[in-house]
């Protein structure tokens, strides 16, 4: 068997919070799942603490500054809107994270990282609408509005996805429901 990298061991600590929050981040169960000892636990971490840490920072990694760096070259606001809600909302590497990190908010580990996140999001999206000409006001309500719609549709998507097929990741009602949003998230007056 190769080794794990720590790559593999926060991606499974992320499966596991999404699962159980914090509470079902042990390393015991992760080596577990791994099919590994937890000595390769300890050669990539000092203790539990050090392992949310780094799943919450690769969460930070890959959800946020990665995305934003991905649309970036791209001219148009409205199409950084569109993909970027696309990319959000269209696929889920880890189903239910993020309405399980939101019910987190309070711990130690989570906290400045959900703070830090969810700033840098709100802020990159008040920029986008301020660069479709709302005002520096008008644009951060605008992206609260925007950044709530998809915390709600992530947490519908987990509480209830299967009598609300519209919050779906697939099918057709899922593709129709997912374009209505980004149309009415996208589309101002």
């Amino acid at each position: 068997m190769a080794r794990l990298t720590r790559e593999d061991w926060t991606t499974a600590a992320l499966r596991a919070l999404a699962k159980g929050g914090v509470a079902a981040v042990s390393v015991d169960a992760l080596a577990g799942e791994l099919g590994i000892t937890r000595g390769s636990f300890y050669w990539h971490f000092k203790d539990r603490d050090a392992l949310l840490t780094a799943a919450m920072e690769t969460w930070e990694r890959r959800t946020t500054a990665e995305l934003i760096t991905r649309l970036e070259p791209l001219d148009d606001p409205r199409e950084k809107l569109r993909e970027g809600f696309l990319a959000a909302l269209g696929t889920e590497v880890i189903a239910g994270l993020e309405p399980a990190l939101m019910a987190q908010a309070e711990h130690p580990a989570v906290a400045p990282v959900l703070r830090r996140v969810i700033d840098r999001r709100i802020s990159f999206l008040a920029s986008l609408y301020g660069e479709l000409g709302l005002t520096p006001a008008v644009a951060r309500r605008q992206a609260v509005f925007a950044y709530s719609a998809y915390l709600g549709w992530s947490d519908l998507r987990r509480a209830a996805g299967s009598v609300v097929p519209e919050v779906a990741v697939e099918g057709a009602r899922g593709r129709a429901g997912l374009k209505h949003l980004i149309d009415q998230l996208t589309t101002l007056p």
